[in-house]
């Protein structure tokens, strides 16, 4: 086996006939990469034919000493349930790797190990998983464990929208809470546009994300036509009308749940479901009622409208990649993230696509833990659940990593 510089074309050509290529395995990722201070490196790995049987491209920067340590996004595309050439690929990353000043190397392979539902009960397998990991680790990396949150790179688990029943169907296995979410937006006179400015959108993310606008550029930039921005806008003048005309109309259901409840004739469990019916109405009021007042000084301050929320999306290998989101916490109630969503779903169904990836979700599907709000956001749109290998580290060189490691403890 040899280890070779590629072209980025090349390691293109390779990455988009593998089976689990991924967005971050393309030269537009890569070179995205470069504004950041990052160096990249296209490497491929020949046979006795020359034959090219593995690929990647890794960052690095200099850490300590002129010394490196790299990064493999999403893995290298190899075969690893092949212990003897995992054994080899191993030999010439250290021999060529650990000669050129890397200590180590992460990777993360896009390599899915199961496949859920959206309440965690497994679909399906991947029968290879036990001999890959043994076949790493056996070859000297080591396994950083089967994360339930999130790992030091890239999501261990990612939540995906199929879009392979009609759009009737997919919208009814939604949760009925993001359902309603989705109605009331609509309701509220929300339109969705998509721009290529990612001002509004980073407003919106810049205090919870750590990379910076020019990072999210870089991205558009980089991959084109196939980076997409989704906004939900609020049109004031609608969102007057309808929020007023729904007011209206729930003062009326209101009044005829409270006369019902007067009637004498009633049982006690249909009494209970009108009361429970009434309860909600109320809630309603207050909602649609909030909504009026928000409707009329938004017309007085923004008569033109108002974008409250947005998506980045990457179109890659037929399904769409959501990368960031974010909305306006004043305006959070009019749930524009949920109909940007469904908007993505009815445009990529149409243009047939495989699915919708919303990105990474914790992989605990109870609701105790602190990501709890995170996954019901996602898992409420009926996904499926890609649960992927996990991380893996290689020392490539042990005396200048082990110097490194005492260095940072000092």
């Amino acid at each position: 086996m040899k280890l070779v510089t590629l072209r980025p074309d090349q390691f293109d050509k390779f990455a988009q006939k593998h089976r689990y290529r991924s967005l971050y395995q393309t030269s537009s990722y890569a070179k995205s990469m470069l504004k950041f201070g990052y160096n990249i490196h296209f490497l491929g790995f020949t046979n006795s034919n020359n034959e090219l049987i593995g690929a990647t491209f890794i960052t690095y920067k200099e850490v300590f000493m002129n010394n490196k340590i790299a990064y493999a996004p999403r893995g290298i595309l190899f075969d690893f349930s092949d212990s003897s050439k995992v054994r080899k690929l191993v030999e010439k990353l250290k021999q060529v790797l650990g000669k050129q000043g890397f200590m180590l190397l992460r990777m993360d392979p896009y390599i899915p190990i199961s496949i859920r539902s959206s309440d965690g009960n497994i679909i399906n397998i991947n029968n290879q998983e036990k001999i890959i990991c043994e076949n790493l680790i056996t070859a000297g990396f080591e396994y950083k464990g089967k994360n339930l949150f999130f790992e030091n790179e890239k999501p261990r688990w990612e939540a995906l929208i199929l879009l392979n029943k009609p759009l009737e169907m997919i919208f009814n296995n939604f949760d009925k809470n993001v359902r309603n979410k989705i109605r009331k937006a609509e309701n509220a006179g929300l339109e969705i546009v998509k721009e290529k400015d990612l001002t509004n959108l980073y407003d919106f993310i810049k205090f919870k994300e750590k990379k910076p606008l020019k990072y999210y550029e870089e991205l558009c930039k980089k991959f084109g036509d196939n980076a997409i921005i989704y906004y939900a806008k609020i049109k004031s003048e609608t969102f007057v009308i309808n929020s007023r005309k729904m007011y209206e109309e729930e003062v009326i259901t209101n009044e005829q749940l409270a006369e019902q409840i007067q009637d004498i004739n009633l049982n006690n469990k249909d009494r209970t479901n009108i009361l429970n019916k009434k309860m909600e109405s109320d809630k309603l009021l207050t909602v649609y009622k909030n909504h009026m007042l928000m409707a009329t000084n938004l017309l007085k301050k923004y008569p033109q409208g108002i974008v409250i929320g947005g998506i980045l999306v990457i179109e890659y290998d037929n399904a769409a990649h959501i990368i960031v989101e974010g909305y306006s916490e004043e305006y959070k109630s009019l749930n524009p993230s949920y109909l940007i969503k469904w908007e993505m779903i009815c445009e990529y169904y149409n243009k047939q696509y495989k699915y919708i990836n919303l990105g990474g979700i914790a992989g605990t599907f109870n609701k105790e833990n602190k990501y709890s709000k995170l996954n019901e956001n996602k898992l409420g749109f009926n996904c499926v659940v890609s649960e992927y290998i996990g991380e893996f580290d290689i020392i490539l060189n042990n005396f200048t990593y082990n110097l490194f490691k005492n260095f940072k403890k000092k």
